[in-house]
């Protein structure tokens, strides 16, 4: 990142660091919480809508380049523990601080947009299962104002109700497992529906179709790049990162395309894509007495976790440029009881809400996974140009072929041969714009501190 400059005349001492709280053991269940939550409870239909029954495979094809990312981000969290992640990491390969604020500014807009989408999978069908007295919106709006507020009480207790809400979510997909093994067993389910391809044909159509499918469904694995944003605050970064994401992955993806093969064995494809809430479709359809009111509370625990770890990013994100003069300096402002970046808390907050009131689960989640893919394209690049850098540490350090095919696949499945709606292209362009106007305000205001302060006057 780019150097920070010395305090200005007047400048109060030295911020209070955040504390390193978080064990391998935290560590894991907080990229596993991550991951798992919004994207697997909520947009599993929408998925279902774009490839068909053959829902499955995206899935797969998702946790593999998830995987070969997840190895990169390991490599470089351990060579450069410190918050601010793939911008950090764009700035050393590039040294380029146009695209870094770039990089930044799409990664934070992801993690608005992630847990906007949970705010709105939490007002939605799975709510409805206990009322539908309030306008979605503005339950919506409520949700993230409760999670900023939990975020600004520390980090502690913010990972903490993460392992509590992870194994609650954890145990809501177990469930979904059990139903299909159940299902198999008494021969319920139709087989034939997991070979079935929304798309006609074996050519163009039918690869644009699963690319397109894998592009939604690769928000279900975002999450483990969360993780990177939270290196200051966990002990022994560089042996525990490598641990704690690979862990993460592999048992989500595993977990994702079991969930998937019994989704499409049990219901129909067009009744997943209608529902806001497709995994309690499978409850209701799998034979077995589970409570569907039950099911809906554990879904709606799962969405405010991934809510809650994405705000909690998005606000280290500000708290670590803001130390690298990329944000304003006021943005790292840190509560000093609580020891968590307010600043940077209250600003997401705001954003959060404004797109929480302006868009849906599906727009949301895809403009999740288009910007994260961006950035996945450039962190895999990166960490083969970081390759000159050396660290006195030791670190992991992940095979070449895996940030070459990471950054290959990235790129495909940004592009349009995903299929994607163009609405997405458009709110990323807005959301790049906004990116870039405050690029330009930074930079005027850091130019008029600098003359204020080579030239003070009488």
């Amino acid at each position: 990142m780019a150097t920070s400059a010395p305090a200005s005349p007047g400048a109060p001492a030295q911020q209070p660091s955040l504390k390193r709280a978080i064990s391998l053991k935290l560590m894991t269940l907080f990229v596993i919480g991550d991951i798992l939550g919004t994207g697997i409870y909520a947009t599993t239909g929408l998925v279902a809508g774009r490839v068909g029954g053959a829902l499955w495979l995206p899935f797969v094809i998702g946790s593999i380049v998830a995987i070969m990312t997840a190895g990169s981000y390991a490599e470089l969290v351990g060579k450069y523990p410190r918050a601010a992640g793939a911008a950090l990491y764009t700035q050393k390969a590039f040294n380029v601080p146009f695209l870094t604020f770039i990089i930044a500014f799409m990664v934070m807009c992801s993690g608005l947009s992630s847990a906007s989408a949970a705010a709105r999978a939490f007002s939605g069908d799975y709510l409805q299962e206990f009322t539908d007295a309030l306008p979605p919106t503005l339950v919506a709006i409520l949700f993230i104002l409760a999670l900023a507020s939990l975020a600004l009480r520390g980090v502690s207790e913010s990972v903490k109700t993460n392992v509590v809400l992870t194994l609650v979510e954890l145990s809501g997909l177990l469930v979904i497992l059990g139903i299909g093994a159940w299902a198999v067993l008494t021969g319920e389910g139709e087989p034939s529906r997991l070979g079935e391809f929304q798309a006609s044909g074996t050519g163009y159509a039918l690869v644009t179709s699963v690319l397109g499918a894998t592009a939604l469904g690769f928000f279900a694995f975002v999450g483990f790049e969360d993780s990177v944003n939270m290196a200051e605050e966990t002990q022994d970064p560089a042996r525990t990162f490598p641990r704690a994401i690979f862990t993460g992955v592999v048992v989500t993806g595993t977990i994702y395309v079991l969930v998937a093969l019994v989704s499409s064995l049990l219901v129909h494809h067009r009744t997943l894509e209608s529902s806001s809430g497709p995994l309690l479709e499978v409850v209701k359809a799998g034979g077995v007495s589970f409570p569907p009111k039950l099911f809906a509370l554990i879904a709606l625990f799962a969405v405010t976790n991934s809510a809650l770890i994405n705000i909690m990013m998005a606000s280290r994100l500000c708290y670590g440029l803001a130390n690298e003069r990329i944000l304003p300096r006021a943005m790292g402002k840190v509560l000093p009881g609580r020891r968590t970046p307010v600043a940077g808390i209250l600003f997401v907050t705001v954003l959060a809400v404004v797109l929480v009131s302006t868009g849906e689960i599906e727009g949301l989640g895809d403009t999740t996974a288009f910007l994260l893919l961006c950035v996945f394209a450039v962190v895999n690049v990166a960490v083969l140009v970081l390759r000159k850098d050396r660290v006195a540490h030791k670190h992991f350090r992940t095979p070449t072929i895996l940030p070459v095919l990471g950054a290959i696949s990235a790129v495909i499945l940004a592009s349009p041969l995903a299929d994607r709606p163009a609405d997405v292209y458009i709110r990323s362009g807005v959301l790049i714009g906004v990116g870039i106007v405050l690029w330009g305000v930074n930079k005027l205001v850091i130019k008029v501190h600098d003359q204020a302060v080579s030239d003070p006057g009488p």
